[in-house]
């Protein structure tokens, strides 16, 4: 064999090895999920269930309640996307095309903002929204994150690849800012704002500190913070059921992911992320 024949067997073997890595610990979860604690406790890294059990997935759909939480994760997940695509990509736009005073210092703004941890803002936001008196409401878990500095630099990066001519037409016709705003940018925004649904999707659905501090009640905990909560009895973890609800949790994020992929790739690779 060629030299180069035997550099692309290795590249591909390493990257099967990664594959292997990464996917083990998500085929564990799986199969554990099938499995009764005493199980779990007895044998923890076995991998095939010796008597295989839907309990762990009964109890979820059955006392615990699923639905409920489920509802909830998908309401604050949805209203936060719809929010993000709508009000990211009117500042990207802004940001993008359209000239006026301290542009640049407000762009500068929205990429320090980007270097700032999330858990710098959490007390100051967690205090206006106790004031607002918001606590263990949906606009709680909603408007804090209605739009992103990472959504606004992703539009803005892939809405500056539209030519500026386009543009220029439309004005000459007489369109204003926002007619050509949804007319014209919006629709070649296909990959950006398909990405930008991902991040944001994944981001909301996972989000378990701020839900944990802000739903102080049942009626709105999210999946992750009733997958926290009530896999946890007065003396153990019930490891089986954790693993049935992560499953639960990853899984709309899966599908997610399979059916906008073409478009998560290309976003990713006109806008530049790395």
């Amino acid at each position: 064999m060629s030299r180069t024949t035997v550099g692309r067997l290795a590249v591909y073997l390493l990257l099967a090895l990664a594959l292997v890595a990464t996917l083990l610990p998500f085929v564990w979860m799986l199969l554990g999920s099938f499995k009764t604690q005493g199980e779990l406790l007895r044998d923890p890294t076995g991998w095939l269930p010796h008597s295989p059990t839907a309990a762990n997935y009964s109890q979820w759909f059955g006392d615990l309640d699923i639905g409920r939480f489920f509802g909830n994760s998908l309401l604050v997940a949805v209203f936060t996307v719809a929010g993000n695509l709508l009000f990211c990509s009117m500042a990207g736009y802004a940001l993008a095309k359209i000239d006026f005073a301290g542009k640049k210092i407000l762009f500068g703004v929205v990429l320090t903002t980007l270097m700032i941890p999330g858990v710098v803002t959490f007390v100051p936001l967690f205090v206006i929204v106790s004031k607002l008196g918001l606590v263990s409401t949906y606009p709680a878990l909603i408007l804090p994150f209605l739009a992103s500095p990472l959504g606004i630099f992703l539009m803005r990066q892939f809405m500056r690849e539209i030519p500026d001519a386009l543009l220029e037409a439309a004005r000459i016709d007489g369109a204003g800012e926002i007619r050509i705003f949804a007319r014209i940018v919006v629709p070649q925004c296909g990959p950006a704002l398909a990405t930008l649904a991902i991040f944001t999707f994944l981001g909301s659905w996972n989000n378990f500190l701020w839900p944990l501090v802000v739903a102080q009640t049942s009626d709105t905990y999210t999946l992750p913070v009733a997958l926290s909560l009530y896999s946890t009895g007065q003396n153990a973890t019930n490891y089986g059921i954790l693993l049935a609800g992560a499953v639960l949790v990853i899984l709309p994020i899966l599908l997610l992911f399979v059916f906008l992929q073409r478009y998560f790739i290309q976003g990713i690779t006109a806008t530049g992320i790395k």
